[in-house]
């Protein structure tokens, strides 16, 4: 890396620190969100070190601390790869500020390059973090030399960089090949739904591991399985010797094959940016394209498509909008073949909880998957650079914003409707509860996009790098999804408790009326925020 990369990387770092802006802003709202910002990543930094830790401490209690250090590297390896493979497209293709980029005196090798580093230093807190708690767990159990502390640390910021760059070739040669192509990001999204899917199935069999009394088998298992990973996989092998017995050939062997391999898979990538970021910003058409009939739609009817387009065009988008909706299409799908008394002693470990009991819940249950996430929470922020263009358009805030809430309703209400249908009949739910079901279940769609419009509107963020920074990280999605999702959960229970003492469908009525009240205060919110 040569003095003008070094120029790049410090300016972009510079230009989008989040501390940097606090010290230099003015505006008390904005400095708020960013304190709130710092608050909830104290917290996940404590979660991760906690987590990490108490795995050290369990490594340690049965004996196996030599296995922390691959399991270390490892982790960190895994971590690096899907989060770079998440990010590619957005950090290093197609992101805001390209073309001023390229407008400067770099070549393309360099600002590639740069990006990649950008992109590695965002990250590297988060990797920092699951390496110093290991390594306090490690500290622990093993006593090591202190020679060994500043080698760990050290030797752990070159451990991300190579399944790094891996990631960021993978995501080159998709970017390469579908450059162009309507279906650009097909493969990534892919890829996030399944890792999405694994996440959330963690739960179910970690918890079926404790309950087997597994967990020092599997933890045996586990450890033999890291240590023949390591034999498998060089860098981790070089950190274990580097660390447990302080080669000096495994720390330059890890450190020079990392520079290397940094300057190798810049070569093709620098030679093809410009046309892989030409061709992503740009749109394909069909070599048989032939003009057909126009379709005709209202303003609100054409934002909501507009919408559909931009939610299909990113796979970041499309795997945090849809994944609460293929979980509510699964779910339905499932409990019309699965025995529903089966599967609530499987969720509920046996509880006394019969499924009548349930009925009243039914709508909040899917509601905790479909409305989690609201695209209406970050949609107006996602305008981004472009939001000026839309202010220059003939068109009024009412109508764009409730183009967005109609996408939302589009999104939201046929999975809705769907699960619980199929819900309704596995259970064999009577008819009325369970037409008022359905009913209570659209309600809380509509509450679901108007409330999500009030949060994205009154914390929009325009100046965003990358579309990650707003759907999954920004205060809008935040302030939606915390009161959104402590109140749905006690909803359940209160529902459940009240449905033992009241007849379902009087409680399923009062709610009706209760949450189309919410939902119309929310659009009436929204309302006056557009006039504003």
């Amino acid at each position: 890396m040569n003095k003008s990369s070094l120029v790049l990387l410090n300016t972009l770092l510079r230009s989008t620190s989040q501390l940097n802006i606090y010290r230099n802003c003015k505006d008390k709202k904005k400095r708020g969100r960013i304190i709130g910002a710092f608050i909830g990543f104290g917290f996940a930094c404590a979660a991760i070190m906690g987590y990490c830790v108490l795995m050290c401490v369990g490594y340690g209690k049965l004996g196996l601390t030599d296995s922390i250090p691959a399991t270390c590297a490892l982790s960190l390896a895994a971590l690096s790869f899907f989060l770079t493979l998440f990010k590619t497209n957005g950090y290093l293709f197609n992101f805001k500020e390209y073309d001023m980029l390229m407008s400067l005196p770099f070549e393309a090798k360099t600002v590639a390059g740069c990006k990649f580093l950008y992109m590695y230093v965002k990250s590297l807190t988060w990797y920092m973090m699951v390496s110093v708690a290991m390594l306090i767990g490690y500290a622990y159990y093993a006593k090591p030399q202190v020679a060994v502390y500043p080698v760990w640390i050290l030797l752990s910021l070159f451990i991300p960089i190579i399944p790094m760059l891996a990631a960021a070739f993978i995501g080159f040669l998709i970017a390469k090949v579908s450059a162009g192509h309507r279906k650009t990001n097909i493969v990534q999204t892919i890829l996030m739904f399944a890792f999405l899917i694994l996440c959330f199935s963690l739960r179910f069999i970690i918890e079926k591991i404790v309950k087997e009394n597994k967990a020092e088998a599997i933890m045996t298992d586990v450890s033999k399985a890291m240590d023949k990973s390591v034999g498998a996989y060089p860098p981790a092998a070089w950190f274990v010797g580097a660390v447990k017995e302080l080669r000096l050939s495994d720390m330059l062997l890890l450190a020079g094959i990392t520079i290397l391999l940094f300057e190798l898979v810049f070569i093709p990538v620098g030679r093809s940016y410009r046309q892989i970021n030409s061709k992503l910003k740009s749109h394909a058409a069909a070599k048989r394209f032939v003009m057909g009939g126009q379709k005709k739609r209202s303003v609100v009817g054409s934002v909501a498509f507009k919408e559909w387009r931009r939610m299909a065009g990113s796979a970041n988008y499309m795997a945090n909008a849809g994944f609460g909706s293929v979980m509510a299409l699964l779910i339905g799908l499932v409990l019309l073949f699965v025995d529903v008394d089966k599967a609530l002693a499987v969720v509920l470990k046996d509880a006394p909880v019969t499924k009548e009991m349930l009925f009243p819940a039914v709508p909040f249950i899917i509601y905790f998957f479909i409305g989690m996430v609201a695209t209406t929470a970050f949609s107006p922020s996602l305008e981004g650079k472009n939001y000026w263009i839309v202010q220059s358009l003939p068109i009024d805030k009412k109508e764009l914003y409730n183009g967005k809430m109609l996408f939302q309703m589009y999104l939201s209400v046929p999975f809705m409707v769907f699960a619980i249908v199929c819900i309704s009949i596995s259970a064999r739910m009577p008819v009325i509860t369970a037409v008022l079901s359905v009913l209570l279940g659209v309600c809380l769609c509509a509450f679901s996009a108007a409330w999500g419009c009030v949060c994205g509107i009154k914390h929009m963020r325009l100046d965003w790098e990358n579309e990650l920074e707003v759907i999954k990280q920004g205060a809008g999605v935040a302030i939606y999804l915390f009161p959104n999702m402590f109140g749905c959960m006690g909803l359940i229970v209160l529902v459940v408790f009240l449905g033992m003492k009241i007849d379902h469908n009087l409680i399923l009525g009062a709610l009706i009326a209760v949450i189309t009240g919410l939902a119309a205060l929310c659009y009436g919110k929204v309302m006056k925020l557009c006039k504003k």
